[in-house]
């Protein structure tokens, strides 16, 4: 296992369900930030160089400030909010002034905790909405004008081995094949880690046999397939399109499924509402979440029990909230592809993903941990 520790909160109040703020305490869940192996450190080493990673998706912006520290880093700000930047891209291929508007200013906050941190470092990252989009080049330009924040539009391959590394950790590590899958608002990211870990301190990105990135995801599918009155005829419509999409990259990672210890380790909001689901969670917490094993079959009851529920059930679950609740089905339909073509006892699931990886890589490029040169 890498040296990794993050922790997705935000500072204040958000229409995302997986986040909360008590008091002047960063939580996670309604309770104060706790680690997962390596352990957060709590200051003993004084105040480090702050470091933040933003990451605009197609449907939350999500960003993170964290300290380096002897194993790892320490989370000191978050912000999580879901702005659905690419709200109608697949009918025009355009971000939309709305949408743009919702997200210029969930931008500005995220500036705003930047400054009041004295970030010394930062990589902000844009995604499928912004890839795709024929604006994409000038919303950029606004967001440097108007917030003062360099958004870089990443390619598919180096948002899928951020995924990577941003959540390769909870790998088990006697697995010798896994399967990695980020499902976004506007794509999917897959990628293929084959051989087991050399040690806890190895790249998993040089793990990787195969990868891909979807032209799909929960945005995108719910907008064409429909997202608040899901049938079962639609949801099985859903997992069908995925299914042919996903197969050019099954055919490349054929042998990954027989493979000792072989499993499938996701990151998302769809993975983490069905982990929320089946512990009955009265309200989310990531402690319990990120890093839960679910078999098979609990996953495939924890999706039944979501096809059993109508829009406004999904609306009133505090693991999933209005905002999200007409874009969950088509999560699971997606999952429902993958795990059609990968077949697996179990799926690992994390709550941690690309700011994490970003995180990782900023502080391996400074050296943060080079020879015990932690500063």
């Amino acid at each position: 296992m890498r040296d990794e520790s993050a922790a997705a909160v935000s500072a204040r109040p958000t229409a995302d369900p997986h986040t909360s703020r008590e008091g002047s305490r960063t939580v996670t869940g309604g309770r104060p930030i706790e680690s997962y192996p390596p352990r957060y450190e709590t200051g003993r080493h004084g105040r480090r160089e702050a470091y933040a990673a933003l990451d605009l998706g197609t449907n939350n912006c999500r960003l993170l400030i964290a300290e380096p520290t002897p194993n790892g880093f320490r989370v000191i700000d978050a912000f999580s909010r879901i702005v659905r930047l690419g709200e109608g891209l697949g009918n025009s291929n355009r971000l939309t002034e709305a949408a743009i508007e919702r997200t210029v200013e969930a931008l500005r906050i995220c500036r705003g905790k930047m400054k009041s941190r004295a970030v010394a470092r930062s990589k902000v990252i844009a995604t499928e909405a912004c890839r795709l989009a024929v604006n994409g080049a000038e919303f950029v330009a606004r967001v440097r004008a108007e917030v003062g924040l360099d958004l870089e539009i990443v390619d598919r391959q180096t948002e899928a081995y951020l995924a990577v590394t941003g959540c390769a950790a909870l790998a088990d590590p006697r697995a010798e094949s896994v399967v990695i899958f980020d499902i976004g608002g506007g794509s999917t990211e897959i990628a293929w880690l084959d051989g087991a870990a050399a040690n806890p301190s190895t790249d998993p990105t040089l793990r990787i046999r195969a990868w891909d990135s979807l032209p799909v995801g929960v945005v995108t599918l719910a907008e064409r397939h429909g997202g608040t009155e899901v049938t079962r005829r639609t949801f099985e419509g859903m997992v069908e399109e995925v299914g042919d999409l996903i197969s050019p990259f099954a055919i490349r990672a054929a042998a990954a499924a027989t493979a000792p210890y072989f499993h499938l380790l996701g990151t998302s909001g769809t993975v983490t509402t069905l982990a929320a689901m089946h512990l009955r969670l009265a309200r989310y917490e990531r402690r319990r979440v990120d890093g839960l094993w679910m078999s098979d079959d609990e996953v495939g009851d924890a999706i039944e029990d979501l096809l059993d529920t109508r829009l406004e059930q999904r609306a009133d679950n505090p693991c999933i909230g209005r905002d999200r609740a007409d874009l969950v089905l088509a999560g699971c339909a997606i999952l429902e592809a993958i795990r059609r073509v990968f077949p697996s006892d179990r799926l690992r699931i994390a709550d941690r993903g690309l700011r994490e990886g970003l995180l990782m890589n900023m502080m391996r490029e400074d050296g943060v941990w080079r020879r015990g040169r932690y500063r």
